[in-house]
């Protein structure tokens, strides 16, 4: 991949740069302690995955308000009712989901080079809790509620190319989710970065399976910074 054609780097977010798989789990096990119910990590990411995949694919509501239902669903599967508070604290739990350690770093070296861009399936007031963590300014934040709708949605990445203020080949999306980043941004023709954070760990996570081609891996973000030229 020859990294003088991009202008721009696109990042998802959750799962990317931030890890949401620890921080959907923290959060849920304190909800699965109080009533009493148990299950395994990678099925709590599981039934996350399909829940949130389900509701997304419907009419636009807020991210709080998927979560809310996501927390609804996994009760229903669980056989407990979650109460109105454990409904609110799980929909803002975005807030407290951890950095992956070397995203900070990793994006201020890039930001050397490129303008850096958010995709990200989120709300605003949550993801700037996020953007906090991560310690960086990005030139632009797209999320889902100023767009209504969710990727993988086509409309998504019709709205990157449209507000990035750089021609098409010169975006390259870097994204960790096969399902919703890397297969709809290549089926629209932008170039794909995986960062395959879960490099060989068991199931899916958190996300739905989908066949997929990303132009180039990495395992973490450092290593495209270093593929990029800007750390050492």
């Amino acid at each position: 991949m020859n990294f003088d054609h991009f202008e721009c780097l696109s990042f998802d977010c959750y799962g990317t740069l931030i890890d949401w798989e620890t921080g959907i789990v923290s959060a849920l096990r304190p909800i699965l302690e109080a009533h009493e119910v148990s299950a395994g990590h990678h099925a709590l990411l599981q039934l996350f995955g399909y829940a949130e995949a389900e509701i997304q694919a419907g009419p636009y509501r807020s991210y709080r308000d998927v979560l809310k239902e996501i927390l609804s669903q996994i009760g229903d599967v669980l056989e407990f009712e979650p109460s109105r508070n454990e409904l609110e604290r799980f929909s803002a739990s975005v807030m407290n989901w951890p950095a992956f350690t070397d995203s900070s770093q990793a994006l201020h070296a890039l930001a050397t080079r490129y303008r850096l861009i958010i995709l990200s399936n989120v709300d605003d007031d949550l993801f700037w809790s996020s953007q906090k963590l991560l310690g960086v300014e990005f030139d632009h934040v797209f999320t889902a509620q100023q767009i209504g709708s969710y990727k993988p949605s086509r409309q998504n990445f019709e709205y990157l190319i449209q507000h990035a203020g750089a021609p098409q080949h010169g975006i390259l999306h870097v994204a960790q989710s096969l399902f919703h980043d890397i297969a709809p941004a290549k089926a629209i023709g932008i170039s794909t970065m995986w960062v395959d954070r879960r490099h060989g760990a068991a199931g899916l996570g958190a996300t739905l399976s989908v066949e997929a081609a990303p132009d180039a891996s990495v395992p973490d973000l450092r290593s495209l910074a270093v593929l990029a030229g800007t750390m050492a």
